[in-house]
């Protein structure tokens, strides 16, 4: 408890975990918020949390972009919610500095708050290799603007193919490269590329036999988490589709708009997208609490960073030991961790919600544990792999699931509804493939008007 009776839990982060375990503390410290004995305080660069497993589906289409992502404000009344960034924290005097956009307008000093329970939720960022030319040409695929920007840019560039006679600006244009076969990769390309071919219906001298579709991945298989079997039926699928799926392969370069692979293939291409893995947030590291080797908290398995008390993390941020896995081969061998994913980050926010009540009314903690079920994935309308509970399904069947099953965990019934909504009438009526690009520069026709300009939209 703080010096004023007050205890004062700082969430850093507003995505997956962050959300849920805010959105739990107001069920679990209700009678506390209520008499003001106990404050929650959120921090977020941004209003809302994005469903990340919905980004390919609106990135396609399928689902409009405010679906995907949930206000905080609205879920957290209850809460306190600063969008800001966090940019240091001194767990000993147990205070964090806080970046808002009105200190910055203002040019006044960054908030420091004093909290009595910290947890760390700020999940994860692309990881960017140092490939030459990646930094200038690639696009990423973690929120809803990068999924809404490469919509528009893959339209675009349908309209640049058609509008050109110069071969190399339009080979250029309908080559696609995508890097990294995990989920964000795969799905991302699946649904995109269903899009493209239904889209090119509409143009007169484009046809889908002229779109390059590339996923590059360096290990010798996709989708991981389903298993070989399904990661090989994911490869054939794709492939029967023309995309062209190059294992054991690595991007080199991208420079001047050539992705050059490590089979010595070379794609002059206008698209890069890059979903070769995340790290941990940066605040991560400079928070000074014991990381493991790949940067990630060290937990335990009541979800507490290991050695710092009233310091709590889970989600991508935290390496959270696996109760459920079999003990190491070898006492050399390190314990297995959750996997970094929203199955385990819905359930560890719950358990870590609890933990903190717990310690707040003076009670028992209790450990994080989870067997993991399955992974389920979408290959684009209408096929997909899934293995849940040990049952392998394909096609039709996985497509399904994968959309009850995420469905499902879509927080709140607005959305709920809102999506089945969008899919029903996205099967009564045909799909929309306009590209609204121009959002990107609002003000590109008064810079027309005022004669100072216009934006590239097209670059």
């Amino acid at each position: 408890m703080s010096s004023d009776d007050v205890a004062r839990i700082l969430v850093v982060g507003g995505g997956c975990v962050g959300m849920y375990t805010a959105l739990r503390l107001q069920r679990t410290l209700k009678q506390e918020l209520r008499q003001h004995t106990a404050e929650i305080i959120v921090v977020d660069p941004e209003p809302y949390m994005t469903y990340q497993p919905f980004l390919p589906e609106a990135a396609a289409g399928s689902i409009s972009p405010r679906h995907v992502v949930v206000p905080l404000r609205r879920v957290l009344p209850d809460c306190d919610v600063v969008i800001g960034e966090v940019t240091a924290i001194d767990h000993a005097e147990r205070k964090a500095t806080i970046s808002t956009l009105a200190a910055e307008e203002a040019g006044a000093e960054a908030m420091i708050v004093a909290y009595d329970e910290l947890v760390l939720a700020p999940g994860s960022v692309s990881r960017a290799l140092p490939v030459p030319g990646l930094a200038d040409v690639g696009i990423g695929f973690k929120t809803v603007e990068e999924a809404i920007g490469l919509r528009n840019h893959v339209l675009e560039q349908l309209d640049i193919a058609s509008s050109t006679r110069d071969p190399a600006v339009r080979d250029a244009a309908l080559t696609f490269v995508f890097v990294g076969g995990g989920y964000a990769g795969v799905e991302a390309l699946a649904e995109l590329e269903d899009m493209a071919r239904y889209a090119v219906r509409y143009y007169h001298n484009v046809r889908p036999e002229d779109m390059k579709w590339i996923l590059v991945e360096a290990t010798d298989r996709i989708l991981p988490e389903v298993g070989p079997e399904l990661g090989r039926y994911a490869v054939r699928e794709l492939r029967a589709r023309n995309i062209d799926v190059r294992l054991e392969t690595r991007l080199e370069s991208c420079e001047n708009r050539v992705a050059q692979l490590s089979d010595g293939s070379r794609f002059p291409t206008r698209t890069l997208v890059w979903t070769a893995g995340v790290k941990p947030h940066p605040i991560v590291a400079a928070t000074k609490l014991p990381l493991n080797g790949r940067g990630r908290l060290k937990c335990t398995a009541t979800l507490q960073v290991d050695g710092a008390e009233h310091a709590w993390s889970a989600g991508d941020a935290a390496a959270v030991p696996d109760l459920t896995a079999p003990p190491p081969a070898s006492p050399d061998e390190p314990p297995a961790e959750c996997a970094p994913n929203a199955q385990h980050a819905v359930r560890q926010a719950k358990v870590l919600a609890e933990n903190l009540t717990a310690v707040v009314r003076g009670g028992q903690v209790r450990n994080y544990e989870h067997k993991y079920v399955g992974s389920v994935a979408s290959l684009g309308l209408h096929k997909g792999v899934a293995h849940v509970y040990g049952r392998k399904l394909k096609g039709y069947p996985a497509w399904l699931m994968h959309r009850v099953y995420h469905l499902s965990r879509v927080p709140t019934l607005n959305r709920k509804a809102r999506i089945l909504a969008e899919w029903t009438l996205a099967g009564l009526f045909k799909r929309e493939i306009v590209s609204l690009g121009s959002l990107e520069n609002p003000r590109a026709e008064f810079e027309l008007a005022a004669g100072t300009g216009r934006h590239n939209e097209t670059s």
